[in-house]
């Protein structure tokens, strides 16, 4: 998926509060962003914190209509035992819902934007550090 890219949570909430820099330029080159539905759950749980949850959520929903929302499948799944099984015997853990994130990332073979640093311990990811 050449020009694509796989938006982590945090590069998500970091467009939703400050309209980042990067997903904005990349968007306007023409290039496409991915949003596995696991971030899309991490999103709506931030919903259910926010001081004015009408508001926020409408802000995810409009932040989703510019994305390709992806789900999870029996690969995402296989992935995700691979890399769970490698950070374990690494010593190395990061968050459940990360790993799934990788997982899609090494699916769809996309370079993952974050700013989340853990994610360069996952092997064959390409991490982009927005």
């Amino acid at each position: 998926m050449s020009g694509s890219i796989l938006l982590d949570t945090t590069i998500a909430i970091d467009h939703l509060r400050n309209g980042n820099k990067q997903l904005v330029a990349h968007l306007q080159a023409g290039g496409l962003a991915y949003l596995p539905v696991i971030a899309l759950g991490e999103l709506c749980a931030g919903v259910e914190r926010s001081p004015v949850p009408s508001k926020t959520l409408a802000e995810v929903w409009h932040l989703k209509a510019s994305v390709t929302l992806l789900y999870a499948d029996d690969v995402t799944a296989a992935n995700y035992g691979k890399i769970y099984g490698q950070l374990s015997r690494a010593g190395t853990p990061i968050p459940q819902n990360d790993i799934w994130i990788a997982a899609f990332a090494l699916e769809y073979q996309m370079p993952l934007a974050t700013k989340d640093p853990h994610f360069g311990r996952v092997d064959g990811l390409v991490v982009l550090a927005w």
